[in-house]
């Protein structure tokens, strides 16, 4: 689970400390002050007309709730029937995704006599966006161009591995009184804050992503306070966190491949040839002379792979990606290159801070190798199967080899306490791999999985697909779960088609599913 942000001196070898995540309601810390009703402003936007914002204290410690307090940036739609289902909390994953958008994302695409009945509530977690502290480790940390990801070489190895410790270095520097507070668990502690603010017995909650673990892990510790919930793309509950961008490697690599197919099916359109193998190798040649000779100066081999990864995330970016791969290989035009970087790679200041976040959570929230020989094999055994992603998400989450704070255990979201959720899994995502949304069906008793079948988008409710909506949206009426006859799905639906060149009559992609894909982001 990655973020937009674009995507250790010779072996470091340190004990990895761990502290036990406390998994279970009746261990939460002693009662706190009760929270304050939040006052509502209206930051309505042209698209979001009754979007409201207010922010919200919590403890930075939530052992210590008359402690040191920060704040939440917090966003409502107010619902407007008569009929009233409580609060519905939104995420849209990272970690380090901001929500405040997404409550109003969610609240106009879900049907009218559905949204009606709820306040959607969005939040940025702590340390992201608006909420603050907001954490920045260090500025342009992504800034172009960067060394080579791929280390051929003991001196490309050794710049990468200084790059990712003088990040951990400086998260160390500047937030030490903060890091040991960022993860999961303190982040599923506010979102029970919020809804005491709320005034809510229960909530309901909505996440895609990583916002699935954060969901699973909040119903973990509360599972009496859940109404609802709803996860989509889900992470698989044993991957925290290595391995889960291990098992992200291979099916990033597959899903590249099935655009260099797609790119293949319409040769008359990119001229790359028919034959996929050809235009994988066409692909790679031009990594290969963009290491040589970055386009523009900026866009190197290790900014080719960002702007690429997001078509893994999301296959309405396949036809400008195309374009541009075709724009360079057929004559070196460098221009649609530079601007799909631009739309899709680049990382900006609030892309420094999702990534800021992503390294503090996923660094804290589990143990991760602390010796850098681990990495390097694992990363070279799983480069010769699938070369596309390897490397660049290894130097991505390298920081956690080298991080200041000592790493909790995983909480078990094993739950039998809850009312049924429903699940989301397209049979193709490739940041949160099927098998992930499989394995966490079985471990929440009761829930309902429904199937994207040949999908391989991430994040797929409320993204043009009428079948899959039409199951969140009984669900959110009044509680409606499939539950099939055996088999892994309850219930099962089929992808959407994929997209057609941008020249074609039939070129066409759904606005719901690029608005939500900009709003959960890449590596999200």
């Amino acid at each position: 689970m990655r973020q937009r942000a674009a995507v250790l001196c010779g072996a470091a070898v340190i004990a990895a400390g761990t502290v036990t995540a406390v998994p279970a309601e009746a261990s939460a810390p002693r009662p706190a002050p009760a929270a304050a009703a939040p006052h509502w402003k209206k930051c309505a936007t042209e698209d979001y007309p009754t979007l409201q914002c207010a922010s919200l204290k919590v403890p930075l410690d939530h052992g210590r709730p008359r402690g040191r307090q920060i704040t939440l940036a917090l966003s409502r739609v107010p619902h407007t029937a008569a009929t009233y289902q409580g609060p519905l909390l939104v995420n849209p994953g990272g970690p380090g995704g901001s929500g405040l958008t997404l409550a109003g994302f969610v609240a106009s695409s879900l049907p009218a006599k559905v949204a009606a009945q709820y306040d959607v509530i969005g939040f940025d977690p702590r340390g992201v966006g608006r909420s603050s502290p907001a954490l920045d480790c260090r500025p342009g940390h992504f800034d172009p161009v960067r060394p080579d990801s791929l280390p051929d070489s003991p001196g490309v190895e050794q710049a990468n591995l200084a790059r990712a410790k003088s990040f951990a270095d400086a998260c160390g520097d500047r937030y030490a009184d903060v890091l040991p507070y960022i993860d999961t668990v303190s982040a599923a502690r506010d979102v029970d804050v919020i809804r005491e603010a709320l005034g809510s017995e229960k909530i309901n909650y909505f996440g895609y992503s990583y916002g699935t673990y954060l969901g699973a892990v909040y119903a973990k510790l509360y599972p009496l306070r859940v109404r609802r919930l709803v996860l989509d793309s889900v992470v698989g509950p044993a991957d925290v966190w290595y391995d889960a961008n291990l098992h992200q490697d291979l099916a990033f690599n597959d899903r590249h491949r099935a655009f260099l197919a797609w790119i293949a099916e319409h040769d008359a359109a990119y001229g790359l040839g028919t034959d996929p193998e050809r235009v994988e190798t066409a692909w790679y040649a031009m990594r290969a002379a963009l290491a040589k000779q970055p386009a523009d100066g900026r866009v190197g081999a290790s900014e080719l792979e960002d702007t690429f990864i997001p078509g893994g995330y999301y296959n309405g970016y396949w036809p400008y990606l195309a374009e541009a791969f075709a724009a360079y290989a057929d004559d070196g035009n460098t221009d649609l290159l530079v601007e799909a970087y631009e739309n899709f790679g680049a990382q900006g200041s609030a892309g420094d801070n999702g990534y800021s976040v992503y390294t503090a959570v996923e660094c804290r929230d589990a143990g991760w190798p602390r010796d850098w020989e681990e990495w390097r094999d694992d990363s070279w055994g799983l480069y010769e199967k699938a070369p596309f992603m390897v490397w660049n998400n290894a130097w991505y989450n390298a920081p956690c080899a080298f991080w200041p704070t000592r790493s909790r255990q995983p909480v078990d979201v094993a739950n039998g306490e809850l009312p049924p959720a429903l699940l989301f899994q397209a049979t193709g995502d490739a940041a949160t791999p099927y098998e992930g949304g499989v394995a966490a069906h079985r471990s929440l008793r009761g829930s309902g999985l429904v199937v994207e079948e040949g999908g391989g988008n991430h994040g797929i409710t409320l993204s043009g697909n009428s079948c899959l909506d039409r199951h969140l949206s009984a669900y959110l009426t009044d509680g409606t779960v499939p539950h099939g006859e055996g088999g892994e799905a309850d219930a099962v639906c089929p992808a959407l088609p994929d997209p057609e060149p941008l020249e074609s009559k039939a070129a066409s992609t759904s606005s719901r599913g690029s608005t939500l894909h900009g709003l959960l982001g890449f590596r999200g």
